[in-house]
């Protein structure tokens, strides 16, 4: 359980990678294909305000690679569970401000991940009591 919820938790770190990437420095050329519903003179005037979203993403996938590293098991699940949840609730703000398929990109990921965080960090006697 716990090597799906670290392998998880890469993956969500990674696509927040991606999407720092994205916001900071493609912008104004990935942006339209991604955006579509979005005018496309749009993306310029937003540049500065694309690459501030990104710098925040970059730091949730950094605090996510960051609980991957810590070797304690209950330092590295909470703060796991904690962007996490930064995660999920950004992906349900987007999903309500921007567009509902955010919250599926970002919420639903983290969500999940959430899950097996928890659950492998429970003994298989609690397992068993629940």
């Amino acid at each position: 359980m716990r090597i799906i919820a670290n392998i998880l938790v890469g993956l969500i770190a990674a696509l927040h990678l991606y999407i720092a990437w994205f916001e900071m420095f493609a912008w104004t050329t990935r942006g339209p294909a991604v955006f579509p519903t979005i005018p496309a003179e749009i993306f310029p005037q937003t540049i500065s305000m694309a690459a501030n979203q990104g710098l925040y993403n970059a730091f949730l996938a950094a605090g996510l690679i960051w609980a991957l590293t810590i070797r304690d098991r209950m330092w590295s699940r909470n703060v796991a569970y904690f962007f996490l949840l930064c995660v999920a609730v950004a992906g349900i703000f987007g999903g309500l401000t921007v567009t509902p398929r955010i919250a599926l990109i970002q919420t639903l990921p983290a969500v999940i991940a959430m899950v097996f965080v928890w659950s492998s960090g429970r003994t298989p006697s609690q397992s068993l009591r629940a």
